[in-house]
């Protein structure tokens, strides 16, 4: 199993940056891919970036250019794998909360953060 932790999120004005971080803790080298995805309100759960263990990345195009999914960071002391969504040039848009997701093992079950909401200001 894994756990997620997000962090990161908070108030920006458009144009600003925010780096969000997501620890993922348990059985980490078992996980396949994680991301991010975002909802806003009123509206359906979308993806804005996965990477995958091997360093495959995927991003909606709305955040093309703008966003950049770290690596899987792996910190054997405190046994956890980190990812980082680093958010530039954000727009009203953006506003979101953002969750963290891991895929895990064979099965590929989903784990789901607990969610950091993100509000760009215009």
């Amino acid at each position: 199993q894994v756990q997620l932790v997000e962090s990161g999120g908070g108030l920006v004005q458009a144009g600003g940056s925010l780096r969000l971080s997501c620890a993922a803790s348990g059985s980490i080298f078992s996980i396949n891919a994680m991301g991010w995805y975002r909802q806003a309100p009123g509206k359906q759960r979308e993806l804005v970036a996965t990477i995958t263990s091997g360093g495959r990345t995927n991003y909606a195009d709305s955040v093309k250019g703008r966003f950049t999914i770290s690596p899987f960071t792996i910190s054997i002391g405190n046994a956890k794998n980190t990812v980082y969504l680093q958010m530039n040039s954000l727009k009203p848009e953006d506003t979101a909360v953002y969750s963290c997701n891991a895929v895990w093992g064979y099965s590929e079950r989903e784990y789901w953060g607990q969610g950091t909401q993100v509000t760009v200001s215009s």
